[in-house]
């Protein structure tokens, strides 16, 4: 049955949200939980779901992202398999970019409509869930829907950030609204025991939003997509317009899903790897796991150091430091005085050779990682940082937004955010 489901995912725009996270990537090529990926948890749905024919779709400072897929996602030829990225392209049809997640698939449309496929699957390239794509499909199929949309029960206070809808007593969607406010948002209210929850929980979560998730039949996304070229996005426009003549279903995911578009929410879930003694997100499920690419890097070498509730990636080196929960990525040096908390450091892309991290004892330079007795708390550390002796990133003022590029620094939401590649000199105080 999967054999006859391509996967699209959808790669999202500049990625303004995550700044400056995808100033120099594109927003699915942000690192997470210290050695993968955003975009390898879709792809790794799909290869756990039986799903091996997969597109990403992006527009946006793609190289990383090509790089990354083409060095991990390698299928053997006889499974028919593969990821691939279409970037936006102008075409004598078609001279713009991506103007939404709906005219981004449009775009395409030529090139998805050549394979013997039944059902599009259509994914977002931001989230962090656990899915069975197979048991979406059997439901989309089971009910004989035209589309059908993967939905979380929400309480009022997160509603008005989703797409919301109501159903009748069959599953079918007749009304749906985008990001409904007021008066709007209480007449989507609706009792979501029809969807098995227990009445403590429909009472607590009474409106059902939209994942942002979506089977279509490969006809109907074709004829919707085409038919008015100006419907651009799919929760705002492509769907509700389409609620009237097709049977529209929802699938009911009552499990752990997260959007982690916004450096808050990105930061948040990042920490929340490192609670024990469960998580609400687990990457050591031998059943369904997360892939990513394969690096081959020595285990992480701990010098005498205090780690609390916390993880720590492979290649690390790690000196007489005090780390608590935060979360370490791949290479990352942090040398003997240091105190890490509740931080995310996201690590290296290389090595740097003994020689160039201390070429001369009166020479300036800061090697790559973080330097001798440095204090971090609640920051985001991108990879490559040079950061020197003696810092303080613990934002002393309180600050809750701040642009400081010049200085290798960002605050969104009271969280520090040092840049790709920044040098921060020994002694500074953030």
């Amino acid at each position: 049955m999967m054999k006859r489901v391509l996967a699209i995912i959808l790669g999202g725009g500049a990625g303004t949200r995550l700044y400056p996270l995808t100033k120099l990537r594109a927003k699915p090529a942000v690192p997470l939980a210290g050695k993968y990926r955003l975009i390898d948890i879709p792809i790794s749905n799909c290869i756990n779901s039986e799903i091996h024919k997969i597109y990403v779709l992006t527009q946006y400072n793609s190289a990383s992202l090509n790089r990354h897929l083409n060095r991990t996602y390698v299928f053997a030829g006889f499974l028919d398999g593969f990821v691939e990225v279409l970037a936006a392209q102008q075409t004598p049809d078609n001279p713009g970019w991506f103007q939404g997640t709906a005219d981004a698939v449009r775009q395409y449309m030529w090139l998805f409509e050549t394979w013997d496929v039944d059902q599009y699957l259509i994914l977002s390239g931001d989230h962090l869930y656990r899915m069975d794509y197979r048991e979406f499909i059997g439901h989309h199929i089971r009910t004989n829907a035209d589309i059908t949309l993967s939905v979380i029960p929400v309480e009022e206070k997160r509603a008005t950030a989703f797409g919301l809808m109501k159903i009748d007593d069959t599953g079918r969607v007749i009304d749906f609204r985008e990001k409904p406010k007021g008066q709007a948002l209480y007449d989507m209210r609706v009792d979501t025991t029809r969807l098995g929850l227990p009445l403590e929980e429909a009472m607590r979560k009474p409106y059902i939003a939209s994942m942002g998730i979506y089977v279509f039949n490969k006809d109907i996304l074709k004829k919707l997509l085409m038919e008015d070229p100006s419907r651009t996005d799919f929760g705002k426009e492509v769907i509700p317009a389409a609620i009237k003549d097709h049977n529209i279903q929802v699938y009911l995911f009552n499990d752990y899903w997260e959007d982690i578009g916004t450096i808050e929410s990105f930061y948040e879930a990042n920490l929340a790897l490192t609670k024990q003694p469960n998580p609400p997100f687990s990457f050591y499920d031998e059943k369904a796991p997360i892939y990513t690419r394969s690096r081959y890097l020595p285990p992480s070498k701990l010098l005498n150091c205090e780690i609390v509730e916390s993880l720590v990636s492979e290649g690390c080196i790690l000196k007489e430091c005090r780390v608590r929960h935060s979360v370490l990525g791949i290479r990352s040096r942090i040398q003997s005085g240091c105190v890490i908390e509740d931080t995310l450091v996201m690590g290296a892309d290389y090595y740097e050779p003994y020689e160039q991290r201390f070429p001369d004892p009166f020479d300036s330079h800061i090697p790559v990682g973080i330097g001798e007795n440095t204090v971090i708390r609640r920051s985001i550390v991108d990879k490559n940082a040079r950061i020197g002796k003696d810092v303080q990133i613990i934002n002393k003022d309180w600050v809750q937004e701040a642009d400081r590029e010049a200085m290798g620094f960002y605050i969104r939401n009271g969280i520090v955010v040092v840049i790709k590649n920044a040098v921060i000199p020994d002694g500074t105080i953030i």
